[in-house]
């Protein structure tokens, strides 16, 4: 492998550091201790994250330092995948981020940038790369997760219009967005990868309702979407109709290169500083699992690298798939909020046998509510629910839904959630 940078990286690189150094502080690894991760939880706290998260887009792109490798035509620099790299590697030292709108970009982009008319082209992608405007990808279904072809949603034509009728599943963030892209079926009779159709919807439309699904730290990051009689104009069709599933695939690739590419959320520094904490490091249970997370770290940032040499060296062959990235680096994000969980003693070892599903293995004393409204900005404020019920006033909101006070003493009652957003 082959880390030394070029002339040119290298002078980009000290360029990068200036600017970060300027307007962003270094992270402090010991203070991200996994047990005290809660605030996420807190509503007002939520949205002071969001609102930096615009602010620190809106700096880059400001600045020049949005949309490195985007096409200049696009309101990118036009620069190489190797300067995105490089942004990145320092970029990873400074307590800065951008969210969920970094994700965005990378689905939404690139598929826009493919498919997209010049006139979605020139509305979106500006206003997306500032981050001015946030996204939501509509794509799984309760019968459509890994096999997505098999999405039940439906589209019919209904003059210059499109209505669409059906239900998305675990769509990350779409509480905020105020865009998001959607694959229909607008063919019933044709094999059921001929027959989709991708949009660009406008989530403040009437006829979408966003329902929150509360996960087992009390957080509600996924969404349920209910799309009833939604009016989707014709201007809004990415690439041609019945030829969704091509620009859709552009759209997973784009994922799986982001998610694969994307650090632990919470890593072996902030795992070792809880058990150290709590005065689990003897432990020998504690200690396997925190070599785990140091191993799956080392393997990652190896990966990273051979990725980082085939960019930069131009040699393909060394270039490892983008899918295969992604798959390990999902088992190996299990890892740093399993042990996280073990260094809490026996509850946080019940919660950290979750193993990537939502598991409620301790009793709850007291129900658990979360702000956010039945339908998109609008309605009564309403508890979280499960699909198709509303939860009874003081109910217990479990993994699968309410739970009654005499049963929320659950032992390993648990849902995959399976699929992408």
């Amino acid at each position: 492998m082959d880390f030394d940078d070029s002339p040119e990286l290298a002078d980009f690189r000290a360029e990068v550091r200036t600017f970060l150094d300027a307007n962003a502080e270094l992270k402090h690894g010991d203070e991200r201790d996994w047990s005290r991760n809660g605030a996420a939880t807190d509503p007002d706290v939520a949205a002071d994250y969001r609102a930096r998260c615009r602010a620190w887009q809106r700096l880059l792109h400001e600045s020049g330092w949005a949309g490195l490798a985007w096409p200049t035509t696009f309101g990118g620099r036009g620069l190489s995948a190797a300067h995105q790299i490089v942004f990145g590697q320092e970029l990873a030292r400074y307590d800065a981020t951008s969210g969920f709108i970094t994700a965005a970009q990378a689905l939404v982009g690139p598929t826009l940038m493919a498919h997209g008319t010049r006139e979605q082209q020139q509305r979106h992608l500006g206003p997306l790369l500032s981050g001015e405007e946030s996204w939501c990808q509509l794509f799984s279904e309760p019968g459509a997760g890994s096999d997505l072809a098999a999405l039940a949603t439906r589209a019919v034509r209904d003059g210059d219009d499109w209505v669409v009728n059906g239900q998305k599943v675990w769509t990350s963030s779409a509480q905020h967005a105020d865009f998001g892209i959607l694959v229909a079926r607008t063919d019933p009779d044709v094999p059921k990868h001929e027959g989709l159709t991708f949009f660009i919807v406008d989530m403040r439309s009437p006829g979408i309702e966003v329902r929150p699904l509360v996960q087992a730290q009390g957080v509600a990051h996924f969404n349920e979407v209910f799309l009833s009689d939604l009016r989707v104009p014709d201007e809004n069709v990415v690439g041609q109709v019945g030829d969704g599933w091509k620009v859709t695939r552009t759209t997973l690739r784009s994922e799986s290169s982001m998610i694969s590419g994307a650090g632990l959320a919470t890593g072996f520094v902030a795992v070792l500083a809880t058990a150290r904490r709590l005065g689990r490091t003897d432990d020998p249970i504690v200690r396997q699992e925190l070599a785990k997370v140091h191993t799956n770290e080392l393997i990652l940032k190896w990966m990273g690298w051979r990725t980082q040499t085939a960019v930069m060296t131009g040699r393909k062959e060394l270039a490892l798939h983008g899918s295969l990235l992604k798959n390990f680096f999902t088992r190996s994000a299990r890892a740093p909020g399993e042990s996280g969980g073990r260094s809490g003693g026996p509850r946080g070892d019940a919660l950290a046998r979750r193993r990537g599903r939502w598991l409620l293995a301790v009793p709850v004393p007291e129900p658990v509510r979360v702000p956010y409204r039945w339908g998109h900005r609008g309605g009564a404020s309403q508890q979280p629910r499960r699909a198709g019920t509303r939860p009874a006033a003081g109910a217990v909101v479990g993994p699968r839904g309410p739970v009654e006070p005499e049963r929320a003493r659950l032992t390993a009652r648990s849902t995959s959630r399976g699929g992408r957003r």
